[in-house]
């Protein structure tokens, strides 16, 4: 198993996460998982995240954190209120965010974690 120790951020039941882990272990790939709801998540990290890969990219829209949220607060989202509303509901960003130390992806394929470890 590598030194390099590589982070994959999000929360522990997500399926998605579940099958990153599960790719990364069986590949013999080292990384760190930090829970956002239990290790919690720094908004200085947050909004480098977000100006590295786009506020937009890391709200999930599609999951049942951001289906829930009255229509009138997500019609109003932009940048700072989505940086609060990831804070407050941790579910709502896309995961996981995977972290390279030169680069971070977000969501879980097969073929990008094959080209980037393999």
């Amino acid at each position: 198993m590598s030194n390099v120790y590589y982070y994959l951020y999000g929360i522990p039941n997500c399926d998605t996460i579940k099958k990153a882990r599960r790719w990364l272990e069986a590949a013999g790939i080292a990384y760190h998982f930090h829970d956002y709801r239990k290790d919690g998540l720094a908004q200085d990290m947050l909004e480098q995240w977000a100006d590295e890969l786009g506020w937009e990219a890391l709200l999930n829209r599609r999951g049942t954190t951001w289906r829930k949220l009255p229509e009138q607060e997500k019609s109003a989202i932009n940048a700072e209120r989505a940086i609060t509303l990831m804070l407050e509901q941790p579910a709502i960003i896309k995961r996981p965010l995977l972290d390279t130390g030169n680069q971070k992806f977000l969501g879980f394929s097969e073929e990008q974690y094959r080209n980037l470890f393999l």
